[in-house]
């Protein structure tokens, strides 16, 4: 039986992410009074590559419980948890790199290391994740 969980969304967050590329397009093919069509292709490919990965990114970051794994999608990546490796999960607002499209946050930590994630619902992924977690 799977539980599936996704990220909450910060709309100003995907603001930016969207908006920063753009920005920098404006910048690089800005008429500077010298034709370099290549120049021009490339930078708009580039920057088409990258907004292609946000929205990839967008549409599949979750959270997906199964029975012994916590596994996490967020666009190209993807990382498989053990549950029993879960040591503790707090809040977080760090705006540090994780698989979160919010920075209302839970931090979990496992095997020594902390991952980063966003549930749109909070409360119903403690929920899942102390059920499955409890300890006979």
């Amino acid at each position: 039986m799977h539980a599936d969980f996704r990220s909450k969304v910060d709309l100003w967050l995907v603001a930016i992410c969207a908006a920063a590329p753009i920005a920098v397009l404006e910048f690089f093919v800005e008429d500077s009074g010298v034709s370099d069509r290549f120049a021009d292709l490339l930078a708009y490919g580039i920057v088409a590559l990258v907004l292609l990965l946000f929205a990839v990114t967008y549409f599949t970051t979750r959270y997906r419980f199964t029975a012994d794994f916590l596994m996490i999608q967020s666009g190209p990546f993807s990382w498989t948890i053990a549950l029993r490796s879960i040591t503790k999960v707090e809040p977080s607002h760090s705006p540090a790199s994780g698989p979160a499209l919010s920075l209302d946050r839970l931090a979990i930590h496992y095997d020594g290391k902390i991952i980063l994630i966003s549930p749109a619902d909070k409360q119903g992924f403690m929920t899942e994740l102390k059920k499955r977690t409890r300890r006979p």
